[in-house]
This record gives structure tokens, sequence and C-alpha cells, in this order.
């Protein structure tokens, strides 16, 4: 990968940074990379999800209840309304920073031991027990790491009936909801169903839903909470090793100090790049010449990673890692977490746990970074995946 002086990125996602903020592409969607622009799109109450698998959900039965992720308009306002309680900042200082904590040290100490590990699974064992935690998957059988692996993998295919590959990813994946289903949501659903807790599950079942549709909110939360995590830490990690400077300030910072370090990488680094969204009725866009409109019907995407590097929004050098950067402490994560109805409730708690973890990590005695990670992309979100970062420490 080859980086300019001003570009401190690790992710090369490989597209030239467009100079105008809104374009139509050639295949009929509107391309928006301007900050002030996207969020209006996230904000407007006239859009609806696109991609990320919605077109194949909307297929579904009506009677069958779609999760979060999948809802627009009143029903979604009420679901975020219900469950905000899980996700505010305090309860997440409250509740989820010593739960944190706990985890972290659980996963550090093999590595103390052995003095070598993998990053990727280091983190991911992390953002596995905290998300568990929060949604209340607590009753798991060994093994859910791996399950959670063949269920998101690095690469995906496209599941349907028309080719052998279509068929084999269709019945993978129904494999891996079933193995999901029986080893972890199912013990989950029966124990909460006697003894309810404060949890996303119990919350769902008090709600009155159907074991399917516990199911695909859990799966939802994970893929939210435990794989896009993992990536934000091994990112964050590898911009600590590689730059000294950074790496002091986050080390003798104070909490606060370090945050503003975290946020700022995921700034320039945002772990989805890439939103969809569809008009439901005309919709007024600002744009450099003035406001123009894109027509009921149509698909807007927008490219989060150049929105949060306009320098109208960010000032200068917006590819470099700035911590006192003026806009960290209003807009410190910029669009990452998406905005407006869809912003993600987990910032929070991602923000915190990624803290506690690389922390920990980087106070270790002889922490160094043996191998550089590899890094390969997943088109549709505009994703990264990092894999082969290997660490090592002194042996305690």
């Amino acid at each position: 990968m080859s980086r300019t002086d001003d570009d401190a990125r690790k992710i090369d996602r490989g597209n030239p940074r467009q100079s105008c903020p809104v374009r139509r592409a050639d295949d009929g969607t509107w391309q928006v990379r301007g900050y002030a622009a996207a969020r209006a799109v996230l904000r407007s109450p006239d859009t609806v999800q696109a991609g990320l698998g919605v077109e194949t959900v909307e297929k579904l039965p009506a009677r069958i209840r779609r999760p979060v992720l999948y809802r627009d308009g009143p029903e979604h306002r009420e679901h975020r309304r219900q469950t905000a309680r899980y996700f505010t900042p305090r309860r997440v200082d409250e509740h989820y920073r010593e739960l944190a904590e706990r985890v972290t040290e659980k996963h550090l100490a093999p590595l103390r031991t052995t003095g070598a590990a993998r990053l990727e699974d280091l983190s991911f064992g992390v953002a596995i027990d905290v998300a568990c935690g929060v949604i209340g998957l607590t009753r798991s059988r060994p093994g859910i790491q791996r399950r959670l692996e063949r269920f998101f993998p690095e690469k995906f295919g496209k599941p349907g009936l028309t080719s052998p590959h279509g068929i084999y990813w269709l019945f993978r994946q129904n494999t891996n909801w079933l193995r999901i289903y029986l080893a972890d949501v199912r013990p989950a659903i029966r124990a909460h169903r006697t003894r309810p807790a404060d949890d996303l599950i119990s919350h769902l079942i008090a709600d009155g839903c159907k074991d399917a549709e516990i199911l695909g909110e859990c799966l939802t939360y994970a893929a939210a909470g435990m794989v896009t995590t993992r990536e934000f830490i091994c990112v964050a990690a590898w911009h600590l090793f590689t730059d000294a400077g950074l790496r002091d300030r986050f080390r003798t910072g104070d909490r606060q100090e370090r945050l503003a370090v975290l946020h700022e990488v995921l700034r320039l680094e945002p772990v989805v790049a890439r939103l969809g969204r569809r008009a439901t009725a005309d919709l007024e866009v600002p744009g450099e010449q003035g406001p123009f409109t894109v027509p009921a019907g149509e698909r807007v995407d927008i490219f989060v990673d150049d929105a949060n590097t306009d320098r109208e929004e960010v000032g200068a050098d917006p590819l470099l890692v700035c911590p006192a950067r003026p806009t960290t402490s209003g807009k410190a994560m910029a669009l990452s977490f998406g905005d407006g109805p869809h912003r993600c409730p987990g910032a929070d708690l991602a923000m915190t746990e990624t803290d506690v973890f690389l922390s920990r990590l980087f106070a270790l005695p002889g922490l160094r970074m043996v191998t550089p990670p590899e890094v390969s992309f997943q088109d549709e979100i505009g994703g990264y995946v990092i894999r082969g970062l290997e660490v090592a420490v002194d042996r305690q």
C-alpha cells in the first residue's frame, strides 16, 4: 500500500476520492460523498433502508416481524424507543464497563501465558462476550466463536436457486442459522422465559416475539456488536503500533484522551463505509450549487469514508489522525456509526469496550506487533476485514 505524508489511513479501498460531493452514477443511483449531503439523507424521514439484504427480507411473509435493522417509520421508532435503555451512556458506564473489563482480562490471560496471539481472535472473543451479555445469550454451548465465524465469513456469497454456488450458499447459511439457534438462542430463550432478565432477549419475549424473530434480532445485534467491533479494535491497534506519538498519547492519556484518539481513528477508518437509502418521496439534498432533488423511488449510496474526510466539515489535513481536531468533541465519529433514525445504538458501548481492551493490551510489558495484518474487503458495505496481526508480549 502506498501512502503519502498527508494520508495516515491504513485501509486503501482502491477508489480515488471524488471531488464532487453528489453525483448520479451510470446505473442511475445517486452517490453522496459530501458530509452535509450525507447527513441530510441519513436524517431524512423520506428514506428507507436499502441494501444489507433488505430486498430479501421484504419477501418474507407479513406476519413475521422484521429485525430492527429492516424496519422504518413509526414501527422502527417504537422499537428503538423501547430498547434505548440498554444503550444509554449511563448504562454502558454502570453495567457494561465492568463486563468489558472482566472479559478483557479473561481473553488476555492466555496471551500473558503463551506470549503470542492473533489480535482478531482476542478482539472477537471480547466483542462476543460483551454483546452476549447485552443481548442475553448467557446459556450458550461451547463453541459460539466458531459458530459465529461460520455465519459471518470473511467473504459472503449470494444465495439463490439459479446456480450450484447459490444453492450451496443458501444451504450453508440455513445450516448456520440452525446451529446458532439450537446452541445459543434457544437455550437463552428457555432460560429467560423461566427467569426474565434485564436484557434484549427478555424484552423480546415480553413483547410477544416468536423464536425465529428473536433469532433474527440476535443475529442483527451480533453483526453490529461483534463483527464490526472486532475490525475496529484491530485497525485502531494497527494505528497505535505504527505511530509512536499516537501510542504514547493513548497510553498516558486519561479516558477522555483515549476516546478522542479512538474517535479520530474511527472517523478516518469507518468499518462500514457504504450506507444505502431509498427515497420514499422527492428528497431535497444540499449540493455545491444549491439544493437538488432525488426523485422518489431512487437509491442513494452514501460513501461514509469520503464524507468523514470532507474538508468543509473536518478542517485541514482530513486524512491525518488528529485527536485534537476541533470537530472531535461535537462530531467525533462523524458518520462512522451512521446518523438519523438508524444510527447505531451501540456506539457508546463499542467505544467503551474498545477503550477497555486496548488500554489493557497496550499496558502489557513488551507488547509488540510481530506480523502486520492482511486486509480484504466486503464490497457491499465498503467494509474491511483485518487478519493476521500477531502480537507478542513478555511471558509472565
